[in-house]
């Protein structure tokens, strides 16, 4: 038997164990840098493959290897990030949510589940490879300053240092079965914006003896729409949206002040420096015209991440062999972000989707809603397909 076809049947023999991990994660989900439990289950079913880790890698990071043949010649890093995220959970199923108001809504229990499974296959297949495989459990990729980037400072990609490392992420706008990946740019910087308009309260009935900080910060809004549409060239895509106003007014009574909090996505560092210079210059010039006054703070946040090309192309041509063509997509440029991106910056990387919906079954509520599921069946491709790709990029590591 070759050794994709006992990668194939070693993901189908791990099946059931795999969506038991990912079940028992989902329930049980945990905040950014609060993921304990997570971390103790992830040690525990690496102890019992008998694979080396270190625990409280930025606080709650878990970091394995497993050597092959001839460790020295080659490294793949792997990475599942590991948080969950603030949702009340609203899926009927045996394995909701434990924790009211936290959720696994952005599918990082199928990526840790997934990791472990391939750990598994990897392990099981050491003597058929060579080459070191690092895997890295990541807290906190949802919440700022992001774990990666913590990760890094602790030195996750030294000793020795990874020759390429792959992540990947469900994607609900794929049936289960199916992958995407994008060579080159693939997922923009994100900056969060606050602004805060200071205008003079008072009663509403007495519009002329106040400076409404509502009025003003509406006519902000709007005045920042033209950073993008005026500003932006046509061959940068950009995002600008406030998802956030608040004004502590009443019916009849105007606030003395407005808050908007937004985000700013793009994909050129030039062109973001310069927007985040005309978000603070357009605010203030409409805030003084209209009398009133602002503070703008812009939280800097991920850059953009950038898929190594033959990376890319190589992950494209393993996962064709893995899975047929037909199942293998080309994905679109897209405004979200992740803080992959910073291992991106730092080494040959690739970021790929996993299909993880069912029409049929009625699975596909996207990510970061409160009735987010997958179809299991996913988590098969997913394992196979991470190991498959990782030993076959081994090998093309090992003959450079």
């Amino acid at each position: 038997m070759d050794l994709l076809k006992r990668i194939q049947a070693l993901s189908h023999e791990y099946f059931e164990e795999v969506v038991f991990s990912r079940r028992h994660l989902h329930a049980a989900p945990e905040l950014s840098m609060q993921e304990h439990k997570t971390a103790a289950f992830i040690a525990s079913r690496l102890a019992e493959m008998g694979v080396n880790f270190q625990e409280r890698v930025a606080k709650t990071g878990v970091v394995a290897q497993i050597k092959g043949k001839d460790p020295s010649s080659a490294m793949v890093a792997l990475r599942a990030d590991m948080d969950a995220l603030p949702i009340l959970e609203r899926n009927r199923v045996d394995y909701k949510s434990a924790n009211p108001g936290v959720m696994h809504a952005c599918g990082h229990d199928v990526h840790m589940a997934s990791l472990l499974g391939t750990a598994k296959i990897l392990n099981a297949l050491r003597d058929q490879w060579k080459g070191t495989v690092k895997l890295i459990f990541q807290p906190s990729e949802e919440k700022y300053p992001g774990g990666a980037l913590q990760m890094i400072e602790e030195g996750v990609l030294d000793n020795p240092r990874p020759d390429a490392m792959f992540g990947q992420h469900v994607f609900p706008g794929l049936q289960a079965g199916k992958v995407g990946v994008r060579s080159g740019h693939y997922m923009a910087s994100t900056d969060e914006v606050y602004i805060t308009v200071k205008g003079k309260g008072g009663h509403a009935a007495s519009p002329e003896m106040n400076v409404d900080p509502v009025v003003i910060a509406s006519h902000i809004v709007v005045a920042l729409q033209q950073i993008v549409s005026r500003n932006a060239t046509p061959y940068t895509p950009t995002v600008l949206s406030f998802g956030r106003i608040f004004g502590d007014g009443q019916t009849n009574v105007i606030p003395d002040e407005v808050k908007l909090e937004g985000t700013f996505r793009t994909f050129d560092e030039a062109w973001r420096e310069k927007a985040h210079q005309r978000i603070r210059e357009v605010t203030a010039f409409v805030a003084q015209g209209m009398g009133g006054d602002c503070d703008v703070f812009i939280d800097k946040g991920y850059p953009f991440l950038v898929n190594d090309e033959v990376l890319s192309e190589n992950f494209r041509k393993h996962a064709i062999a893995y899975l047929g063509k037909e199942n293998v997509e080309e994905l679109e440029l897209s405004m979200t972000a992740e803080d992959f991106a910073y291992y991106s910056q730092k080494l040959d990387a690739c970021f790929y989707r996993l299909g993880v919906s069912n029409i049929e079954k009625g699975i596909t509520a996207n990510l970061h809603t409160s009735t987010f599921d997958v179809d299991e069946k996913a988590l098969e491709t997913g394992m196979g397909l991470m190991a498959y790709v990782t030993v076959q990029e081994l090998i093309v590591r090992s003959k450079k």
